[in-house]
């Protein structure tokens, strides 16, 4: 389901995951993924989404469960008040979308993925 890189990546991160597939799309569900400073909580789970073709076609948005909040104050992050049924259970839905051109297929993977989401989390956050 994944590619060998993908998985090695994730191994190499000490990550503890689950790779399902849902409506086509592959699921992985990352445990205790660490969040930046900035968040009411210091861990979440983790849902990327994976589209058919993927790494050659690009991935859309990401998933927290439970959902977090901003710290001080306890606001939910911009545009991630949707909540989406995924696997069985509802998600906080981060709907972020990557530019024209950002991503680039026979570059970029999963590893440059999870970079994209850290840095959204820390950029929403104000810790990046």
């Amino acid at each position: 389901m994944l590619a060998p890189p993908d998985e090695e990546y994730l191994r190499s991160k000490g990550l503890n995951y689950a790779v399902t597939v849902e409506g086509g799309m592959t699921c992985v569900v990352i445990e205790n993924y660490v969040l930046p400073s900035g968040y009411d909580r210091e861990t979440t789970t983790l849902l990327v989404r994976l589209p058919p073709g993927f790494p050659d076609a690009q991935p859309d948005m990401f998933w927290c469960d439970p959902p977090v909040r901003l710290s001080p104050g306890g606001g939910m992050p911009q545009a991630a008040d949707a909540v989406e049924t995924h696997l069985g259970k509802s998600w906080q839905r981060f709907s972020r979308h990557l530019p024209p051109g950002a991503w680039q297929s026979g570059t970029d993977d999963l590893a440059s993925w999870l970079t994209m989401i850290n840095g959204e989390l820390a950029r929403t956050a104000g810790s990046g």
